[in-house]
């Protein structure tokens, strides 16, 4: 498998091109807004160059990844006489389904569809295709260029060919692949939107404040990153969307997302995409701080 196709090209997306490009895979990077693929050329240009002065890679590097991704607006386009597609779009399951169903149309037999979904079924979204034996769950982190864990999902019908090869092409990319079942939020999510939920709770209840809560995990349980932190940084609607999947899963009352998340979100406060979260990510702030480094 050499010739990939990523389907979004929003943080994980071109973070996932970015990954295979480095690695030498040859990669069409499709999102339907201009805009999005011109950004997210712009953010890997950034990231390789962010290596660049760490010393990581060379310019050479630089030059090769950024010349074997080619963008596209359309899908049938992009997807043309690919070994892989892994699709990245928004973490909304009327989206994906309605993809998977284009991809399983157009794509060629053998083509591997993969989702990078945090806690969709994948089994679900592989029941609207008409090979749900080559549909398997890649869920990378974020970011996707440091972080080595790839959590790799099997659908009810996933073939053991379709995993192990999915496996071994997480290898070439210097990750580390961990098989796991196809149950509401999986693993990663399972555990950790719970967590995040809970840190929500005890904001909302008074407890201690946002950079109280924060300093307790980070310096007392030590987490690189407060659980507050973390939720802006993923995106706060996306914790509600993962939670609600995880509710409606498993109809328990513990994954029930806190009435303040759902409040936050619905006014528009949804972490750093949005300029403000749990914290304010605003162009003043950001100012500010500057300012507070040098007086």
């Amino acid at each position: 498998m050499k010739n990939i196709a990523v389907i979004g090209a929003g943080t994980m997306g071109n973070g996932i091109a970015h990954v295979f490009a480095q690695n030498n895979f040859k990669v069409n990077l499709i999102d339907i807004s201009e805009a999005s693929l011109e950004k997210g050329i712009t953010t890997i240009t950034k990231n390789l160059d962010r290596l660049i002065s760490k010393e990581k890679i060379t310019e050479d590097v630089k030059t090769n990844t950024l010349a074997n991704i080619t963008t596209y607006s359309s899908i049938p386009n992009g997807v043309k006489n690919k070994d892989l597609v892994v699709e990245a779009a928004t973490e909304r399951t009327d989206l994906k389904l309605k993809i998977f169903k284009e991809l399983d149309e157009i794509c060629q037999e053998n083509t591997i569809l993969a989702t990078n979904t945090s806690s969709i079924s994948i089994t679900k979204i592989a029941a609207v295709t008409n090979r749900p034996d080559k549909v398997i769950g890649m869920h990378f982190m974020n970011p996707v260029p440091i972080m080595k864990l790839v959590e790799i999902i099997r659908g009810y019908s996933t073939s053991n060919e379709t995993t192990d090869a999915i496996m071994n092409l997480s290898l070439q990319l210097g990750k580390t692949p961990t098989e796991v079942n196809d149950y509401p939020g999986f693993v990663a999510n399972r555990i950790l939107m719970p967590m995040l939920n809970e840190a929500i709770e005890t904001l909302y209840n008074g407890v201690a404040g946002v950079s109280e809560i924060d300093t307790v995990m980070k310096l007392g349980m030590a987490h690189p990153m407060g659980p507050l932190q973390l939720a802006d940084f993923i995106g706060l609607d996306v914790c509600l969307s993962i939670l609600n999947v995880l509710y409606d899963g498993f109809k328990n009352p513990k994954y029930a997302p806190c009435p303040l998340l759902v409040n936050m979100v619905m006014a528009g406060k949804l972490g750093v995409k949005s300029g403000e979260g749990f914290y304010d990510y605003s162009e003043s702030k950001k100012a500010e701080k500057i300012a507070k480094q040098f007086s």
